[in-house]
Protein backbone atom coordinates (compact mmCIF):
# COMPACT_ATOMS: atom_id res chain seq x y z
CA UNK A 1 0.00 0.00 0.00
CA UNK A 2 1.23 3.49 -0.86
CA UNK A 3 2.35 5.44 2.21
CA UNK A 4 2.27 9.20 2.58
CA UNK A 5 6.04 9.22 3.06
CA UNK A 6 6.57 7.38 -0.24
CA UNK A 7 4.04 9.60 -2.03
CA UNK A 8 5.94 12.68 -0.83
CA UNK A 9 9.26 11.23 -2.03
CA UNK A 10 7.88 10.47 -5.47
CA UNK A 11 5.87 13.65 -5.92
CA UNK A 12 8.56 15.96 -4.62
CA UNK A 13 11.10 14.41 -7.00
CA UNK A 14 8.96 15.69 -9.89
CA UNK A 15 7.14 18.73 -8.50
CA UNK A 16 9.13 21.79 -7.47
CA UNK A 17 6.60 24.62 -7.84
CA UNK A 18 5.33 25.79 -4.47
CA UNK A 19 1.76 26.29 -5.67
CA UNK A 20 1.60 22.74 -7.06
CA UNK A 21 2.92 21.30 -3.80
CA UNK A 22 0.28 23.29 -1.91
CA UNK A 23 -2.38 21.95 -4.24
CA UNK A 24 -1.11 18.41 -3.58
CA UNK A 25 -1.43 19.04 0.17
CA UNK A 26 -4.93 20.49 -0.18
CA UNK A 27 -6.08 17.41 -2.08
CA UNK A 28 -4.18 15.15 0.34
CA UNK A 29 -5.95 16.48 3.44
CA UNK A 30 -9.36 16.62 1.78
CA UNK A 31 -8.89 12.99 0.77
CA UNK A 32 -7.92 12.08 4.33
CA UNK A 33 -11.15 13.59 5.66
CA UNK A 34 -13.15 11.72 3.04
CA UNK A 35 -11.38 8.46 3.92
CA UNK A 36 -12.54 8.93 7.51
CA UNK A 37 -16.07 9.66 6.27
CA UNK A 38 -16.13 6.42 4.28
CA UNK A 39 -14.38 4.38 6.98
CA UNK A 40 -11.26 3.86 4.87
CA UNK A 41 -7.51 4.13 5.54
CA UNK A 42 -6.81 7.85 5.99
CA UNK A 43 -3.07 7.80 5.27
CA UNK A 44 -3.55 5.69 2.16
CA UNK A 45 -6.11 8.10 0.71
CA UNK A 46 -3.92 11.07 1.67
CA UNK A 47 -0.97 9.45 -0.12
CA UNK A 48 -2.94 8.96 -3.33
CA UNK A 49 -4.22 12.53 -3.07
CA UNK A 50 -0.73 13.92 -2.58
CA UNK A 51 0.64 12.05 -5.61
CA UNK A 52 -2.27 12.74 -8.00
CA UNK A 53 -0.54 15.43 -10.12
CA UNK A 54 2.81 13.60 -10.33
CA UNK A 55 3.52 14.56 -13.97
CA UNK A 56 1.64 17.86 -14.21
CA UNK A 57 4.53 20.31 -13.71
CA UNK A 58 6.73 18.69 -16.35
CA UNK A 59 3.94 17.74 -18.78
CA UNK A 60 0.96 20.09 -18.31
CA UNK A 61 -0.26 19.55 -21.88
CA UNK A 62 0.08 15.77 -21.53
CA UNK A 63 -1.10 15.45 -17.93
CA UNK A 64 -1.33 11.82 -16.76
CA UNK A 65 0.32 10.51 -19.94
CA UNK A 66 3.63 10.29 -18.04
CA UNK A 67 2.31 8.84 -14.80
CA UNK A 68 1.39 5.19 -15.11
CA UNK A 69 4.69 3.60 -16.12
CA UNK A 70 7.01 5.60 -13.84
CA UNK A 71 4.78 5.04 -10.81
CA UNK A 72 4.37 1.33 -11.46
CA UNK A 73 8.15 1.04 -11.88
CA UNK A 74 8.57 2.90 -8.57
CA UNK A 75 6.47 0.25 -6.87
CA UNK A 76 3.20 2.14 -6.53
CA UNK A 77 0.39 -0.44 -6.47
CA UNK A 78 -1.62 -0.69 -9.70
CA UNK A 79 -4.90 0.20 -7.96
CA UNK A 80 -3.37 3.44 -6.64
CA UNK A 81 -2.02 4.31 -10.09
CA UNK A 82 -5.49 3.63 -11.50
CA UNK A 83 -7.02 5.97 -8.91
CA UNK A 84 -4.58 8.70 -9.92
CA UNK A 85 -5.36 8.19 -13.61
CA UNK A 86 -9.10 8.30 -12.92
CA UNK A 87 -8.98 11.88 -11.66
CA UNK A 88 -8.51 12.93 -15.29
CA UNK A 89 -11.61 11.07 -16.48
CA UNK A 90 -13.23 12.80 -19.44
CA UNK A 91 -10.54 15.48 -19.36
CA UNK A 92 -7.32 13.69 -20.27
CA UNK A 93 -7.98 9.99 -19.59
CA UNK A 94 -10.75 7.50 -20.20
CA UNK A 95 -10.25 5.79 -16.81
CA UNK A 96 -13.68 6.05 -15.22
CA UNK A 97 -13.72 6.50 -11.42
CA UNK A 98 -15.26 3.36 -9.90
CA UNK A 99 -14.24 3.13 -6.24
CA UNK A 100 -15.08 5.71 -3.59
CA UNK A 101 -11.41 6.72 -3.52
CA UNK A 102 -11.39 7.32 -7.27
CA UNK A 103 -14.67 9.23 -7.22
CA UNK A 104 -13.46 11.40 -4.35
CA UNK A 105 -10.14 12.19 -6.03
CA UNK A 106 -11.93 13.07 -9.27
CA UNK A 107 -14.15 15.50 -7.35
CA UNK A 108 -11.82 17.09 -4.80
CA UNK A 109 -9.13 17.96 -7.33
CA UNK A 110 -11.40 20.78 -8.52
CA UNK A 111 -13.32 21.36 -5.28
CA UNK A 112 -10.24 22.09 -3.17
CA UNK A 113 -9.30 24.85 -5.61
CA UNK A 114 -12.50 26.70 -4.76
CA UNK A 115 -12.07 26.05 -1.02
CA UNK A 116 -8.52 27.40 -1.18
CA UNK A 117 -9.62 30.49 -3.13
CA UNK A 118 -12.43 31.16 -0.62
CA UNK A 119 -10.03 30.82 2.31
CA UNK A 120 -7.47 33.17 0.76
CA UNK A 121 -10.06 35.96 0.63
CA UNK A 122 -10.92 35.77 4.33
CA UNK A 123 -9.13 37.57 7.18
CA UNK A 124 -8.92 34.30 9.15
CA UNK A 125 -8.41 32.08 6.12
CA UNK A 126 -9.96 28.65 6.34
CA UNK A 127 -10.08 28.68 10.15
CA UNK A 128 -13.60 30.15 10.21
CA UNK A 129 -14.76 29.18 6.71
CA UNK A 130 -18.26 27.72 6.79
CA UNK A 131 -19.82 25.65 4.03
CA UNK A 132 -22.47 28.38 3.53
CA UNK A 133 -19.74 30.82 2.39
CA UNK A 134 -18.23 28.16 0.16
CA UNK A 135 -21.59 27.51 -1.51
CA UNK A 136 -22.06 31.22 -2.29
CA UNK A 137 -18.70 31.24 -4.07
CA UNK A 138 -19.39 27.86 -5.71
CA UNK A 139 -22.54 29.30 -7.31
CA UNK A 140 -20.60 32.32 -8.65
CA UNK A 141 -19.11 30.98 -11.89
CA UNK A 142 -16.69 33.91 -12.11
CA UNK A 143 -15.11 33.06 -8.75
CA UNK A 144 -12.20 30.63 -9.15
CA UNK A 145 -13.41 30.30 -12.73
CA UNK A 146 -10.74 27.73 -13.66
CA UNK A 147 -12.23 25.23 -11.20
CA UNK A 148 -14.65 23.10 -13.18
CA UNK A 149 -17.95 23.00 -11.32
CA UNK A 150 -19.39 20.47 -13.80
CA UNK A 151 -16.65 18.01 -12.75
CA UNK A 152 -17.46 18.63 -9.08
CA UNK A 153 -21.17 18.04 -9.69
CA UNK A 154 -20.43 14.93 -11.74
CA UNK A 155 -18.20 13.55 -8.98
CA UNK A 156 -20.79 14.29 -6.30
CA UNK A 157 -23.40 12.53 -8.42
CA UNK A 158 -21.10 9.48 -8.72
CA UNK A 159 -20.73 9.48 -4.93
CA UNK A 160 -24.44 10.05 -4.30
CA UNK A 161 -23.57 13.16 -2.26
CA UNK A 162 -24.56 16.81 -2.33
CA UNK A 163 -21.83 19.34 -3.15
CA UNK A 164 -22.49 21.02 0.21
CA UNK A 165 -21.89 17.79 2.17
CA UNK A 166 -18.72 16.87 0.32
CA UNK A 167 -17.39 20.42 0.66
CA UNK A 168 -18.07 20.41 4.39
CA UNK A 169 -15.97 17.27 4.84
CA UNK A 170 -13.14 18.69 2.72
CA UNK A 171 -13.15 22.03 4.55
CA UNK A 172 -12.98 20.21 7.89
CA UNK A 173 -10.03 18.13 6.70
CA UNK A 174 -8.20 21.15 5.34
CA UNK A 175 -8.88 23.26 8.47
CA UNK A 176 -6.89 20.81 10.58
CA UNK A 177 -3.82 21.72 8.49
CA UNK A 178 -4.52 25.44 7.94
CA UNK A 179 -1.00 26.55 8.80
CA UNK A 180 0.74 24.02 6.54
CA UNK A 181 -1.69 24.92 3.74
CA UNK A 182 -0.92 28.64 4.27
CA UNK A 183 -4.63 29.28 4.84
CA UNK A 184 -4.61 30.98 8.25
CA UNK A 185 -5.38 34.38 6.78
CA UNK A 186 -3.92 37.77 7.55
CA UNK A 187 -5.85 38.31 10.78
CA UNK A 188 -6.95 41.74 9.63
Amino acid sequence: MLTLERARELNDSMVTEHSLRLHALNVCYAMGALAEHFGEDKEHWEAVGYLHDYDYEKFPEEHLAHTEQPLLEAGVPAEDVRAILSHGYGICTDVRPETNMEKCLFTVDELTGIVQACARMRPHGITDLEVKSFMKKFKDKRFAAKCDRAVIRQGCEMLGMEVRDLAEICIRGMKEHAEELELTGTGE
